[in-house]
């Protein structure tokens, strides 16, 4: 069947695929059991006790990941930007941050950042007597910088392909039409590369959720430290990181749905 017109076929959606396909029933019977077993066998008394613990280091978690994420993304397109359209020093400078967060281990960062810039500031009486000192003497914004930093790098090279991936014929249109060059890149240039990297930017955030218990090594308290601590006090091992692992799972699953959600609401263009 074609639209009449152009003679290309029309579109036709996929149709969503069944939760009751054989595999999947498998699966989740695999999955039933595995929780069954775990709930019938383990100890979980500790659960009660830690409750509160655990679902304030939830928050903490999530208020780190989507913090960190907005931010990193908002210093993203600049990033990205800025490597498609010049001027080159900021270019150059754009690569190699990109270059270098991306090129050294995220945990590495954390630790220059709060043992090595943390230091030097502990070492000037003029800053610790400054009403910044409350907050840079704690762990919290060495580990958001870290975070931010690494998701920017990321995120900005993702952006910088998309930027470059938007077909020139759609921005010299809107020069055409007149259009000034702030208006053409909010309206056309920026929503499409955001369109194109939507796919990545989930895949990036799923990664963010899982770089954030490497600040627990800093003393921040998330819900990896609370787990820590719980394996401490209980000496339980497999229990406490059991959970930990249900914990993540159940949040990547909530990101992937609704970054799902949100594709299916952009309207695109299809042959």
């Amino acid at each position: 069947m074609s639209d009449g017109l152009s003679g290309l076929p029309l579109y036709v959606a996929p149709k969503a695929r069944s939760l009751l396909e054989p595999h999947r029933l498998v699966l989740m019977a695999v999955f039933a059991a595995i929780i069954l077993c775990a709930i019938w066998f383990m100890r979980w008394d500790w659960l009660p006790k830690y409750g509160p613990r655990l679902l304030y280091g939830v928050w903490q978690t999530l208020v780190m990941l989507f913090s960190t994420a907005s931010i990193g993304f908002l210093l993203a397109i600049p990033i990205g930007l800025v490597q498609v359209t010049g001027p080159r020093p900021l270019a150059w400078l754009a690569r190699i941050f990109c270059t270098v967060i991306r090129g050294t281990p995220l945990l590495l960062q954390l630790w220059l950042l709060y043992y090595g810039l943390g230091s030097i500031f502990a070492q000037y009486p003029e800053l610790r007597s400054s009403v910044f000192w409350p907050y840079l003497r704690q762990a919290w914004p060495y580990g958001f910088t870290a975070l931010m930093f690494s998701f920017a790098a990321y995120e900005g090279e993702v952006m910088r392909g998309a930027f470059a991936g938007v077909p020139r014929g759609e921005l010299e249109a809107a020069r055409a039409f007149g259009m000034r060059r702030f208006t053409a890149f909010r309206r056309i240039w920026l929503p499409r590369a955001l369109h194109r990297a939507l796919p990545t930017l989930a895949g990036e955030t799923v990664l963010q959720l899982k770089a954030t218990p490497l600040v627990a090594t800093i003393t921040v308290i998330d819900v990896y430290a609370v787990i820590s601590k719980v394996r401490q006090d209980t000496y339980l091992t497999y229990e406490p990181l059991l959970l930990l692992a249900l914990i993540y799972l159940c949040l990547t699953a909530v990101l992937v749905a609704a970054f799902r959600f949100l594709e299916g609401r952009i309207p695109t263009r299809e042959a």
